[in-house]
C-alpha cells in the first residue's frame, strides 16, 4: 500500500540517549517529525515509527488493531535500546496511551515519559454504540488537523475507521487503565487548554493514578490537539529537552 507523501517514518542516529516518538490515532509521523528533528539536532538518537495502517488509507487502518500498533512501538523501542544507554518515550494522543503501555510492560527500561494530550478514555456520547456499530458501519467523519496555527498538516485521515477505533477504545485503553499503577517512571504531561479531540480528564486521570513520584503537568495555552505542530511546539521541544537532560547526563551539551 503506497504511503501518503510526508507520512514516512523518521530516524536519526545520534548519541547514547534515545527518544521514541509515537504519533496518534489516524495520524502519521508528520505530527512528530519536527519535534524529533529538534531532539536529533541536540544530539539524541531519534525514532519516529509509522504505526501499521496509518499514512495510507482509513480502509487499510480498519484491517489493523492496537496489538499491531503496539508491536511496532515495541520493535522501535528495542532497536533504540540496542544502541542507546537510556531511552525516553514520547507520545501524542493515542501515542501517549501506547507510551504508557510500554512503560507498564518494560519498567525501568523506559527512562521517562513525555505525553502530549494523551488519551485513555473518551467522553463522547456515542462511545457506547461503538461495540455494535463497528460491525456494520466502516467509518464516521473525523477531526483532522485540530491545530490553531494556520498552514499545518499532520497528514491524518478525515474519517474514523470504526473497527480500529473499537480496538483502541475496548482493547488498548482498558489495558492501560488496568495497569496504570505500574507506571512509576518520571513523567512530563503537556495538556492543551483547548482540545477538540481528547478531553482534559484524560491527563487528570493519568496524573492521579500513575505511581510516578516525579510527575509534572504543563498547560499549553496557545495550541489545540495536535500541539506538536501548533504554536506551543517550541515549548514542547524545550520542556522535553530539559526533562531528558535532567534525567540523562549523557544528553547534556
Amino acid at each position: 500500500m503506497p504511503l501518503v507523501p510526508g507520512a514516512e517514518p523518521y530516524h536519526h542516529e545520534g548519541g547514547p540517549v534515545g527518544a521514541l516518538l509515537i504519533h496518534g490515532f489516524t495520524g502519521s509521523p508528520m505530527a512528530m517529525r519536527a519535534w524529533g528533528q529538534r531532539l536529533a539536532a541536540e544530539g539524541l538518537t531519534v525514532s519516529v515509527p509509522r504505526l501499521p495502517g496509518h499514512g495510507t488509507t482509513w480502509q487499510e487502518m480498519n484491517k489493523t488493531g492496537w496489538e499491531d500498533w503496539y508491536a511496532e512501538v515495541q520493535r522501535a523501542f528495542d532497536a533504540l535500546r540496542e544502541r542507546c544507554e537510556q531511552v525516553f518515550v514520547m507520545g501524542l494522543s493515542m501515542g501517549g496511551s501506547l507510551a504508557l503501555r510500554l512503560a507498564e510492560d518494560r519498567g525501568d527500561q523506559v527512562a521517562g515519559l513525555v505525553l502530549v494530550n494523551p488519551a485513555v478514555h473518551s467522553e463522547r456520547k456515542d462511545r457506547h454504540l461503538l461495540p455494535f456499530i463497528y460491525r456494520f458501519i466502516p467509518a464516521f467523519p473525523g477531526i483532522r488537523n485540530d491545530i490553531a496555527k494556520p498552514g499545518q498538516d499532520e497528514i491524518a485521515y478525515d474519517r474514523i475507521p470504526l473497527r480500529a477505533a473499537y480496538s483502541m477504545a475496548h482493547g488498548l485503553w482498558p489495558a492501560v487503565r488496568a495497569d496504570i499503577a505500574k507506571v512509576h517512571q518520571p513523567m512530563l504531561v503537556l495538556q492543551s487548554a483547548v482540545d477538540h479531540v481528547v478531553e482534559k480528564s484524560n491527563s487528570e486521570w493519568i496524573m492521579a493514578h500513575a505511581s510516578s513520584i516525579d510527575a509534572e503537568e504543563v498547560i499549553l495555552r496557545d495550541s489545540f490537539h495536535v500541539a506538536t505542530l501548533d504554536y506551543d511546539a517550541p515549548l514542547i521541544e524545550e520542556r522535553s529537552l530539559d526533562f531528558v537532560r535532567r534525567l540523562a547526563p549523557a544528553a547534556r551539551p
